[in-house]
């Protein structure tokens, strides 16, 4: 009798997971594992890049300097002939006026890579001097597979790295087909893939290098961890956004273990090691390494270009920044502004270093630096999308809001581009993979995330109520709406030609601001509410 009722309570259970197999229409992906739903995915999204691909790029056709595509193939250009020491020099053959080298050390040799790579099938797209311009179709097709390569060998690994440890650490991933959609949520980013593939930029090499570095420092591996970010801070200056949260999570939790001083010593050796090492070439006299700090900051530029949403041009509409104060004047209130908003999340990760609130620091100091920092382009809301994307499944909702107010900040900058075509369906297929049956944003499992922070509502209930609110989001979503239509079929008045890119970024400032408090007020309220895993760990 005992062994039939064993039978029949193991029958249940059974019943109970195929029943919940049968509910989840994702089970078929990711029943042998996150690999092969990994892989799956990849195939997907790589098949999304290559159709963005066929689309145009920054510059497409318009003389005489054309835009971001021609920027990286002379980059191609220059450093293919000419010796290191002269890639970041004025001079005849490498005139700096005409989209000179203004990235770290790592992007230059990643273009002398794709140089080779270009004057193998295609010699006359990266000829010296002849090739400026150069738009043929082959020379495009090999433009396009650099990205894609870029994406493949440093992007993707590195997002599978990060998933593992994820889910290892068991941060919130229920059912199977919350592993897929987080994975989809990550590769389907559209901003990313819109600037990187339709734009054209290689923002997934440092953007896959940072992922990979906080896997690492997630997986305890912290020496791993401040090379790979030393090598994407190498690649591209506007890494340093997530400066901040790096430096408090990794010293917060040196100060924990037995001996601080020596874990701060191994980790200051990691990064002058890997600078060292990456800077190599320019290290031999002052003023070569100086040529190349001096291309880094291109503080002549001014605090803003273009109509970006951040806090400098937003406020621009009522206090004219440029013409009130100097360049150098405006470099220490960008200075002051950056560090005093991203300070309390860099504290925080001091005083109580925890792998979730390191997540919510990375995106913190990130929105610090796109609100305040000195010279940021519409592109660098990738920054902040990036933690927000690794934080997918515990910000369901915020993930849909901020993906649809980063796009529609970048709307003219696209438009520009020619890529409204590509940019409409991105966005389409993004609420398609957000609104999946049964993952964490579709209706199965819509409240999942927030069940999980009812420890928290009290203390970020205000902010919550008005970023989340269903007229606020309903409102803003129609004023999003119509300004896309307008922008696409009407003409500005003559006397304000750029008045529709300024209502445009005054409605995404907003927002951004209000994701700035809510994440803020999230990260020290988490820090209350610790893990006993996180308060008892013993480090070494």
């Amino acid at each position: 009798m005992k062994e039939k009722g064993e039978m029949k309570k193991v029958k249940k259970v059974k019943d109970k997971v195929n029943d919940g197999q049968d509910d989840d229409p994702w089970w078929w992906l990711i029943q042998e594992g996150i690999r092969p739903s990994f892989l799956c995915i990849s195939l997907f999204a790589l098949l999304v890049r290559v159709a963005v691909g066929l689309h145009p790029y920054s510059g497409a056709g318009t003389p005489p300097k054309f835009g971001d595509y021609e920027a990286q193939r002379h980059w191609m250009e220059i450093t293919l002939n000419l010796p290191p020491k002269d890639w970041y020099r004025n001079s005849s053959v490498n005139d700096l006026s005409y989209w000179g080298l203004d990235y770290p050390p790592l992007t230059a040799y990643q273009s002398y890579v794709h140089g080779v790579f270009l004057t193998t099938f295609d010699p006359d797209s990266v000829a010296l001097f002849t090739s400026r311009g150069y738009e043929s179709y082959l020379g495009k097709l090999l433009m396009r597979w650099t990205v894609l390569s870029s994406d493949v060998l440093i992007f993707f690994p590195a997002v599978l790295y990060f998933v593992l440890v994820y889910r290892s650490m068991r941060f919130g991933m229920g059912q199977n087909s919350d592993v897929a959609w987080h994975i989809a949520m990550i590769l389907l980013n559209p901003c990313l893939i819109l600037i990187d593939h339709g734009h054209f930029q290689y923002n997934c090499i440092s953007l896959g290098l940072t992922i990979a570095a906080i896997a690492a420092a997630l997986s305890q591996k912290d020496l791993v961890a401040s090379m790979l970010y030393c090598l994407a801070l190498n690649h591209k200056q506007m890494s340093a956004y997530f400066a901040p949260a790096f430096f408090g999570y990794l010293l917060g939790k040196c100060l924990r273990k037995k001996n601080p001083l020596l874990e701060v010593t191994k980790l200051v050796l990691m990064v002058m090691g890997t600078f060292a090492i990456v800077w190599w070439p320019y290290l031999q006299s002052k003023d070569a390494a100086l040529a190349v700090l001096s291309r880094l900051a291109p503080f002549e530029r001014g605090i803003y270009e273009d109509y970006v949403a951040n806090f400098w041009c937003t406020s621009s509409v009522l206090v004219k920044w440029k013409k009130l104060y100097s360049t150098q004047s405006l470099r220490i209130f960008s200075l002051a502004a950056t560090l005093i908003t991203c300070l309390p999340s860099m504290v925080q990760q001091i005083l109580a270093p925890s792998s979730k609130g390191f997540l919510y620091a990375l995106l913190n100091s990130s929105f610090s630096f796109y609100l305040f920092s000195f010279q940021v382009h519409e592109k660098s809301i990738l920054l902040p999308l990036l933690p927000l994307t690794l934080l997918a499944l515990e910000e369901s909702r915020s993930i849909l809001w901020l993906t649809h107010f980063a796009m529609f900040s970048m709307f003219p900058l696209l438009h520009r581009d020619k890529l409204v075509l590509a940019y409409m369906a991105l966005y389409a297929l993004f609420i398609l993979m957000y609104f999946a049956p049964c993952g964490p944003g579709g209706r199965c499992h819509g409240t999942k995330t927030l069940d999980n922070t009812q420890k928290t509502k009290r203390s970020v209930d205000f902010i919550t109520s008005i970023t989340f609110h269903p007229l606020v989001m309903g409102f803003l979503g129609l004023c999003s709406l119509i300004l896309h239509v307008i922008y696409l079929t009407m003409h500005p008045p003559n006397k304000y030609p750029f008045l529709f890119e300024a209502v445009i970024m005054l409605i995404c400032f907003s927002q951004f601001v209000l994701f700035t408090f809510y994440f803020n007020s999230k990260q020290w309220v988490l820090s209350k509410h610790l893990t006993s895993k996180d308060k008892q760990k013993k480090l070494i």
